[in-house]
């Protein structure tokens, strides 16, 4: 331990450990970002191979996000009370037991409840990530680690499906889609053994305590709305699922009242109300929603039609894709760099009109060419879209915490990308309604799929419209001097995006 040094003003280990401790924790944030992108691409193999229903399908990927939001906040603090390592190895642990029940599962309900698992142990893996290079690097070093988390952050969006694709398409040993979780094993393994001997543990001074009855309230609430809308179509919209999603509000109304009480009493609710009384907070919230729900129906939606509907292999509807992420990347980092410093929030009103327009050129292209679209066709609306994408990803949360005082921007920075799991949740939900209740009962594949593909674009259309009139409410342009809230609190978005 003769290369042991620790910093005395900044309490940080600075030895050469800190780095595989590093690879270690940003491995596991590649591992969850993956994940998410990985599964979209194989659920039409899925969908063949277990016979899982549409509404299953939509859990597949909607179960994941609803229980990954659910449980961040949670899983912070639970890092923050009993140790970041600790729990950091705990979450990573139960995702990979998750992944392997994923992958050997037997049948669609089975796989919907191991992914719901696999949501709710990166909740307590993810958020102890940068606790946990707080904790380890100086001040002056967090810098250039932030810089190598936003390089795996593009390399997660890039290269997830086109893992997904290749590992679908090889059938490897014979096993289809499911090398699409398994591969997580030997990483997963690894990051455990390698984590205990390099990850040095920590805690918070002061901890905020656990509030589980929110947590419980937040959730059923979430599920009361979620649940009926997914399953609404494929039941005839029972009676009983609009009384449901109704219920949802009195839920929602009880779980706001309770935090009240919780603020009172300790000072340590799930939500920070008081935040809301900013008025770009609580409009950035509402950015953060909808946009989830854009990227919710998209994303799904634009698989199922590429396999479904044009008949296209997982790994050619995967190398589709590159031209969006490489277009997204490129415009995030000049969005960040070189846009937002000079015309600030009109950066991102721009990024949902460019958006917008690219929705429009993919709505004309696939009415105009229908089922003989190719892929060279798609990449001009792609790429616009993508480009829009990347002016909004990328600066939307330093935005949205402008002007939140620095004291909360912990809770705050923990509630945008909570929220933003939840629109992405939603989105899945609204699945059913924006493409499948646009597709004639009994269709599995064929024509009627590029019809719902056109048909959910302009519901994509529409929430990007809310998405780009609540940013009138941002902050217009940061004003001169120190950022309002600390550089490596705002960072959190990119392990979460």
């Amino acid at each position: 331990m003769a290369d042991r040094v620790v910093d005395p003003v900044a309490g940080a280990v600075t030895d050469r450990r800190r780095w595989i401790a590093l690879a270690i924790v940003m491995t596991a944030s590649f591992m969850d970002l993956v994940d998410v992108t990985i599964v979209n691409i194989a659920i039409p193999s899925i969908q063949e191979s277990t016979g899982a229903s549409f509404s299953a399908v939509q859990w597949v990927t909607g179960g994941y996000a609803l229980a990954f939001a659910i449980g961040l906040i949670t899983g912070g603090r639970l890092g923050d009370v009993y140790g970041r390592k600790r729990l950091f190895l705990i979450g990573m642990a139960g995702f990979t037991v998750a992944s392997a029940l994923c992958g050997f599962a037997s049948g669609s309900e089975m796989l919907v409840a191991t992914r719901i698992l696999q949501g709710g142990t990166a909740a307590l893996m993810v958020p102890q990530v940068l606790s946990i290079v707080h904790a380890t690097f100086p001040a002056e070093e967090r810098g250039k680690v932030f810089g190598l988390f936003g390089a795996v952050v593009g390399l997660g969006a890039v290269s997830g499906p086109l893992i997904g694709a290749v590992l679908t398409e090889w059938d490897v040993f014979g096993l289809g889609w499911r090398p699409i979780f398994l591969i997580n094993l030997p990483v997963g393994i690894a990051g455990l053994l390698l984590g205990r001997v390099f990850i040095g543990e920590s805690k918070a001074e002061r901890a905020l305590r656990l509030d589980l009855p929110g947590v419980l309230l937040a959730s059923t609430g979430l599920l009361m709305l979620i649940y009926p809308l997914t399953h609404g179509r494929e039941a005839g919209w029972p009676l009983w699922g609009h009384l449901v999603m109704a219920g949802s509000l009195p839920v929602f109304a009880l779980f706001v009242a309770y935090e009240r009480v919780k603020t009172r009493r300790d000072g340590s609710p799930l939500v920070e109300l008081s935040l809301f009384r900013v008025k770009s907070f609580a409009a950035g919230i509402g950015v953060q929603l909808t946009f989830g729900v854009v990227t919710g129906i998209f994303f799904l939606v634009w698989t199922l039609y590429m396999q479904l509907g044009l008949g296209w292999s997982p790994l050619k509807a995967g190398a589709t894709g590159i031209p969006f992420s490489l277009a997204c990347s490129t415009a995030a980092g000049l969005s960040v760099q070189q846009l937002v410093p000079r015309f600030g929030r009109k950066v991102l009103q721009a990024g949902a009109l460019v958006m917008a327009a690219g929705v429009l050129v993919y709505i004309a292209e696939a009415h105009r060419y229908g089922t003989g679209i190719a892929p060279w066709q798609m990449a001009l609306p792609l790429v616009v879209m993508g480009a829009g994408m990347g002016l909004i990803v990328a600066p939307i949360t330093d935005a949205v915490l402008a002007e939140v005082p620095r004291e909360h921007a912990g809770s705050a920075s923990g509630l945008i990308n909570t929220v933003n799991q939840v629109g992405l949740a939603l989105g899945l939900g609204l699945v059913s309604v924006a493409f499948f209740g646009a597709v004639p009962t009994g269709t599995v594949a064929g024509e009627p799929f590029v019809g719902a593909f056109q048909h959910a674009m302009w519901w994509v259309l529409g929430v990007l419209a809310v998405v780009f009139l609540l940013m009138f409410a941002l902050p217009g342009q940061r004003k001169a001097g120190p950022a309002p809230v600390a550089a490596e609190e705002t960072e959190q978005e990119l392990v979460l995006v």
